[in-house]
Formats: C-alpha cells, structure tokens, sequence
C-alpha cells in the first residue's frame, strides 16, 4: 500500500505530508494556539519539522497516511490530518478477503485546521475525501474517530459528519495537557457510507 496518496477537492486538497510543508503548518497553527487545548498540534517551525517527521516515520512503518491540508484557491497549507491505526485482518485462505494489501479499519485523526479554515467547507470536505478513499478505494469496512471527552466541538463536529458514539475509553491515550486522556470513541461502517456520504455532500453544499 502507497503512502503517497494525493486526494484532490474543490475547496482543498490532501497532499501526503512531507518536510517542505513544515514552515507552512507552523504559520497555520500560529494563528490562534488557543484553538488546540485538546489537540497535539504544533508550534513554531522546529516543533512542526519534529511533527512532520514522527508522522514520516509512522508512514514508513505502514501504520499512517499523513496529509498536508492545503486550500486549493491560494496553495496555503491550512492544516494537516491523517488515516493512522491501520488494521489489516488475517483473513482464512479461504476467505474472498485473504491476500487483501488494502487496509480493513483504520482511524482518523490528528487533524486540525487554522483559525481562518474553521467553519467553512474545509473539514467537510477533507472528511469526505478521506472517507470516501477509505470505504471506496481501500473498501475499508470501518472507520474510527476519537476526539478527547472534554473536546465538545470535536464531539459535535464528528457526529455532524454521521460519526456513531460508542462510548468513552478511559485512559485511552496521553492528553495533549500531558495526562491520561478519557477519549469519546465514534465509528462509521461501510454499510453506513451511502448515508454519510450523501450527508457530508448535503453539508459541502450548504457551507459552499
């Protein structure tokens, strides 16, 4: 499976994260910090190249698809998220799925936009995007999201797009507050796609 997956919208397009994006995400997240209490996002140009080359190693390790968000009218870099826990299932030989190179669940996450990106089409369509290659291309039959469980706006922005809550995982990860982080777990499954899609289409329309 290609870690150089360029996924191309009307409003943005996801280019495969690379160091050249390093001065760009440290500009987008300089904006307002206060944005990313609940969120790993860097700041200042020494602390996005150690960004970018953690995410570079978790690709090169086959476990992350790391993308720079950048805004198709000006080629500014926006943002950045990932696909990441990628899950390949040991299939029977005997199952139509063995042999699959294609990953069957992943996540999605480590993303955040900058100030100016909130509210507009640029989420939305980064969701669709990743998620329409995930279920689509790579026939994914899940998708997981998890935002922190005090991170009401992510909560809200994830079940917006057709996220389904499943519950809280204690102690799930670290925090980017440096604690052990209580995470609110969401899910999309294939047999749901058709719906989420032609919503996350519906929401693309309105903010358009």
């Amino acid at each position: 499976m290609s870690g150089d997956i360029t996924l191309q919208g009307v409003h943005v397009r996801l280019e495969p994260l690379d160091h050249r994006h390093a001065e760009g995400l440290a500009s987008a997240s300089s904006f307002d910090p206060s944005l990313y209490k609940w969120s790993p996002v860097p700041q200042g140009v020494a602390e996005a190249s150690c960004y970018v080359k953690t995410a570079l190693s978790w690709r090169d390790a086959g476990t992350a698809v790391p993308f720079a968000v950048v805004r198709c009218q000006d080629a500014a870099v926006i943002g950045s998220t990932r696909f990441f826990n990628l899950e390949f299932w040991a299939w029977p030989s005997n199952h139509p799925l063995h042999g699959r190179r294609v990953p069957d669940a992943c996540e999605i996450g480590y993303t955040w936009f900058t100030r100016s990106a909130l509210r507009t089409a640029a989420n939305t369509e980064s969701k669709l995007l990743m998620l329409r290659h995930a279920f689509e291309v790579w026939q994914a039959l899940r998708v997981c999201l998890h935002t922190d469980v005090r991170n009401q706006r992510s909560r809200a922005a994830i079940e917006r797009i057709g996220g389904k809550f499943e519950g809280i995982l204690r102690a799930h990860r670290m925090a980017a507050d440096y604690v052990p982080r209580d995470s609110a777990r969401f899910s999309i499954i294939a047999a749901e796609w058709p719906s989420v899609k032609q919503n996350l289409i519906q929401l693309l329309d309105r903010q358009h």
